[in-house]
């Protein structure tokens, strides 16, 4: 079994130097580091980490925020691990998936997250359904508006192509075609 840490910072003005020393303090033979924003996807460091663990491995570092860009990104990250057999561990949280207080605290996370994102999509529902009662329609405005379409109609009619005559309405011509092949469609 081996500790391997992960350290990370967020720009190039920062140092891991805080996150390192903690990590070798705990014990990381190993420690990968990246200088990336929590928010992106591309870390060369955690990639080669993940790629470095081997079974019965822990994955260590010394802030949750440091592994994960969200809840449900870190959840996922970990349940990663806890499938190939990898546990994890955070200093500060004192969290260690190697112990059963450490899986449970770790679940309950993970409840909270799909409680979280329950609790979201339930609240996009009931607020479209209040809105469409109040009728009003959701999603984007339409681009090609009914005068816009009959502009279009004239522009057509006149010799003007479907990219000539978006143009001139400043719209896009797949719009146009959208607009046009509904209405046709619907017997307008």
């Amino acid at each position: 079994m081996a500790l391997i840490g992960y350290a990370r910072v967020s720009t190039a003005e920062q140092d891991t130097a805080l996150q390192t020393d903690a990590l070798q303090k705990a014990g990381c033979e190993r420690i990968f580091t990246d200088t990336a924003s929590g928010a992106k996807t591309d870390r060369p460091g955690l990639a080669e980490a993940l790629a470095y663990l081997r079974e019965m491995d822990v994955l260590v570092v010394w802030r949750l925020d440091r592994l994960g860009r969200s809840l449900a990104h870190l959840i996922e990250t970990i349940g990663a691990l806890e499938a190939r057999g990898v546990g994890f561990r955070s200093l500060t949280e004192n969290i260690d998936t190697t112990t059963p207080g450490g899986r449970l605290i770790f679940h309950v996370f993970g409840a909270l997250g799909q409680f979280e994102r329950d609790l979201i999509r339930e609240r996009t529902r009931a607020g479209l359904s209040a809105a469409a009662a109040r009728g009003r329609k959701g999603g984007r405005k339409l681009v090609v508006t009914a005068d816009k379409l009959q502009r279009a109609r004239e522009h057509l009619a006149n010799g003007l192509n479907v990219r000539e005559a978006a143009a001139r309405l400043k719209v896009g011509k797949t719009a146009l075609y959208a607009a046009l092949k509904s209405t046709s469609a619907g017997g307008s």
